[in-house]
């Protein structure tokens, strides 16, 4: 019996062990003709088990792809696209450069600052106003994420304010967050139409009707039983 410990190494092993052993002998072919037409039956083949990569745009060149890493590269055919190198397929992405600046109020995100900033140096007393309401509007929005509840003007009027170091003042009144209570009566109205409609159902037929019925079947065959007698 052969074990896995005695084979060689899978390269790609979502293709599974015959495929590999299809690229081995390819990689000997000395017929570079040859080669090439067992190569594109290899590709075929690659296609038909992993149907999905069919969905990709221009999918038979990442099958080329993995072809030549199935041979560790070493592959040499007239294929249809350029040799990919190990390099190239290999390469580790660049490391994101993560944001070392510290959030004085994170549950009202990163971009408030730039807002802030942003009003601050406006030099029109009527557009500035506007944007010191749209952050007033913005902080309510955020604050009713986190907390699921409504948060009074003042509040937000104040919390601005020391935001700002008393540049900007949010004028109160102008906007309120509540929560829609239609959905909640909407579903309230339903329940009790439906408890109103059951009782009626009840009263009328259901479990009262067939009760009724039976009364009345069972009278009938009393009478035809006198009628007999």
């Amino acid at each position: 019996m052969e074990y896995n410990t005695t084979r060689s190494r899978m390269l790609m092993p979502e293709y599974g062990r015959n495929v590999q052993k299809m690229v081995e002998y390819l990689v000997t072919i000395d017929d570079r003709a040859k080669r090439l037409r067992n190569a594109e039956a290899i590709i075929e083949l690659m296609g038909t088990l992993n149907p999905h990569l069919k969905q990709i745009e221009d999918y038979k060149h990442k099958l080329w792809d993995h072809l030549y890493q199935m041979t560790d590269f070493k592959l040499d055919v007239d294929a249809p696209y350029p040799a990919p190198t190990p390099e190239a397929v290999f390469k580790k992405p660049e490391r994101l450069p993560y944001p070392q600046e510290d959030i004085p109020h994170r549950h009202l995100g990163k971009n408030l600052q730039g807002v802030l900033k942003m009003a601050l140096e406006e030099t029109d007393p009527e557009k500035r106003q506007s944007l010191t309401q749209l952050i007033g509007y913005y902080m309510k929005l955020a604050y009713t994420n986190w907390h699921k509840e409504p948060v009074h003007d003042d509040m937000i009027k104040s919390e601005l304010a020391v935001l700002s170091k008393g540049l900007l003042q949010y004028e109160t009144g102008g906007y309120r967050v509540h929560f829609d209570n239609r959905f909640k009566q909407r579903n309230n109205n339903s329940n009790n139409r439906n408890f109103k409609g059951g009782n009626q159902r009840n009263n009328s037929g259901g479990s009262g009707g067939s009760y009724g019925s039976n009364n009345y079947n069972k009278n009938r065959k009393f009478k035809n039983n006198n009628k007999n007698k």
